[in-house]
């Protein structure tokens, strides 16, 4: 029987018998090394996959792949956590921004109305409309 050349790494994995592949084990590890190859063995006769020749990169167990799922938990628990603080902390100070804001504005209003007529103005009639939601919002909340 003719041994095929190394062939490069494809989609699907590569099917031999049993038979085959006790023939040709050094090559079947050779490939899966080096071209990252998975090969899965069959029983002669037999096409449903017994076993699998595969890189050992691959080859994790599955405490292995519990283990990383459960770190990748851990981490994603530790940044979804820091995201909530770092919201709320953003929330608490864009709250008392806007607090100083509305109170800063309250002082410039009433220094306004000292000093012109309240309704003499048009220009300051349609500010004082714009700012109408901050004067009434009670800065002491």
């Amino acid at each position: 029987m003719a041994v095929p050349a190394l062939t490069p790494h494809t989609d699907q994995p590569r099917s031999v018998p049993l038979r085959e592949a006790r023939t040709r084990l050094t090559q079947l590890v050779a490939l899966a090394e080096l071209t990252d190859t998975v090969t899965v063995v069959t029983r002669d006769g037999d096409p449903r996959p017994v076993a699998a020749i595969v890189p050992a990169a691959a080859a994790r167990s599955a405490a292995q792949a519990r283990a990383d799922g459960d770190r990748l938990a851990a981490v994603t628990a530790g940044w979804a956590r820091r995201l909530d603080e770092a919201h709320r902390r953003s929330a608490h100070r864009h709250a008392a921004e806007l607090r100083a804001v509305t109170a800063a504005l309250a002082e410039a209003w009433a220094e306004l109305d000292r000093r012109v007529t309240p309704g003499s103005d048009p220009g300051l009639a349609r500010l004082r409309a714009a700012h109408a939601d901050l004067l009434a919002a009670d800065p002491a909340a």
